[in-house]
Parts: C-alpha cells; sequence; structure tokens
C-alpha cells in the first residue's frame, strides 16, 4: 500500500485524533487540525511529534484554513492524497428556539467547513488525478428520533450527504472519490460519559468506539472504487433500535 498524506479536521480529541493515530501507526504522514491551538499541541505531542506528522491550527469555515492544510501537505509531504472532515459540532436545542446565530454556528462548522476545505483541496487531487474526501455524517439525518431536538444539526449534516453526492458525481471521472461516514453514538469526549445511555438505539445494544470508525476511515481512504456512498457505522443505528 502506498504512503499517502491524510488531512484530518477536528483532530483535537475523539474520532479526528483516532484518525490520525490509525494512519500514523500504518505509515502514512497526517496533517492534524482543530481550531484550539493548547489542544491541538498537546495531541502534535501525544501522537510523537514526528517526521511525518504536522499541525495547522484553524478554524475550517474559514477557506484560508483548508488551503493552508493544503499547503502544509503538499510542502512537508509532497502530496494531498486524503481528505478527512471530521471536525463538527453536536447540541441540541428545540426548533421554535433556534435563532439565526444559533443555526449559523452549525452551518458555518459543519456545512461550511466541509464545504470550503474540500475546496481548498480539490484543485491538488486534480493535479495528482487521485484523491479521497471522506466526510463525517450520521444515520439520523434519514431517522428522526422525537426528544431528541438536533434540527440545527440535522440540517447541517443533511447537507453534507447530499454535498457528498453531487461531489462525486461531479469529480468521479478525474479518479477523486467522495463519500461519507456515518456513526452511531461514539465513545468521545463530546458526549461525556453519557454515551452509554444511548446504547438501546443501537441493534447492538451498544455504542461505538473510535477504533470502529477509523477502521472505516482506513479502509475507504485506501478503496479505488467506493465513491458517492454513505457507509453507517453505527452499531444498527439507522436500521432500528433495540428494545430488549
Amino acid at each position: 500500500m502506498k504512503t499517502q498524506t491524510i488531512i484530518v479536521t477536528g483532530a483535537s480529541s475523539g474520532i479526528g485524533k483516532e484518525v490520525a493515530r490509525h494512519f500514523l501507526a500504518n505509515g502514512d504522514n497526517v496533517v492534524i487540525n482543530s481550531s484550539t491551538a493548547e489542544k491541538l499541541e498537546q495531541v502534535y505531542q501525544e501522537l510523537g511529534a514526528g517526521e511525518n506528522l504536522a499541525m495547522v491550527v484553524g478554524d475550517v469555515s474559514d477557506k484560508r484554513t483548508g488551503e493552508q492544510l493544503v499547503a502544509t501537505a503538499i510542502t512537508k509531504f509532497g502530496s494531498a492524497d486524503v481528505l478527512v472532515n471530521n471536525a463538527g459540532i453536536f447540541e441540541t436545542r428545540p426548533f421554535l428556539e433556534v435563532d439565526e446565530a444559533y443555526l449559523d454556528r452549525f452551518l458555518d462548522t459543519n456545512l461550511k467547513g466541509t464545504f470550503f476545505t474540500t475546496q481548498a483541496v480539490i484543485p491538488q487531487m486534480l493535479k495528482q488525478h487521485d484523491g479521497v474526501v471522506i466526510n463525517i455524517g450520521t444515520p439520523l439525518v434519514n431517522h428522526g428520533l422525537g426528544g431528541v431536538p438536533i434540527t440545527a444539526q440535522m440540517a447541517s449534516k443533511g447537507a453534507i450527504h447530499a454535498l457528498t453526492i453531487q461531489l462525486a458525481a461531479e469529480f468521479g471521472k478525474d479518479n477523486i472519490r467522495v463519500n461519507t461516514i456515518a456513526p452511531g453514538t461514539i465513545r468521545t469526549p463530546m458526549h461525556g460519559d453519557k454515551a452509554d445511555q444511548t446504547a438501546g438505539l443501537h441493534l447492538l445494544n451498544r455504542v461505538g468506539e473510535v477504533e470502529d470508525i477509523a477502521q472505516m476511515v482506513f479502509a475507504v481512504a485506501k478503496s479505488n472504487f467506493i465513491n458517492g456512498a454513505i457507509i453507517n457505522v453505527d452499531g444498527g443505528f439507522g436500521a432500528g433500535h433495540n428494545l430488549n
């Protein structure tokens, strides 16, 4: 398997950090990003601060962050082969209480972050005639849960699913593959110690671990023939629930 250069946004904790760790462990080059400098520096050290690791602090809703990520990948490692758009936020707020500023937070980080970071990397992938973009979505886009008020979140994530399919169509002929991985509940700092409370929402009756997502991201990154796919890695969450 050829060595690739991977850009991972939102890599200061949880899924992003584990994705970075997994690629490094398999000999790839990784550029990690977060908007929080201190946390990113910590992870940079924790991941070994080695020759095959670089970091870029910045907010992905600003396209300049994406441009800096791509420039760093090319300058340091010579290519930008895989972009993992992992940066995202999750909160709940009843629909009737969502104001414009609140909605914009989700559209900025989740949708614009994914959109413009991808826009920054595609020119390099066109030059290479090769590249993989992996977005992070959710099975909840097609699977509503009463009692979990996440309209702002889902509006932004649904857009990512649609964007994935359209990008796959526009750039497939250029050998650029665009896919979304849709996790169920994963044990991450974002869920605090409450993750296991949602076990029954998954047919496996348990939540996932960050490794489960990292393994699938890695598999998709190394594949030459997965394109335009929405891949649920969700313990059966999207298919149904466990009522035992």
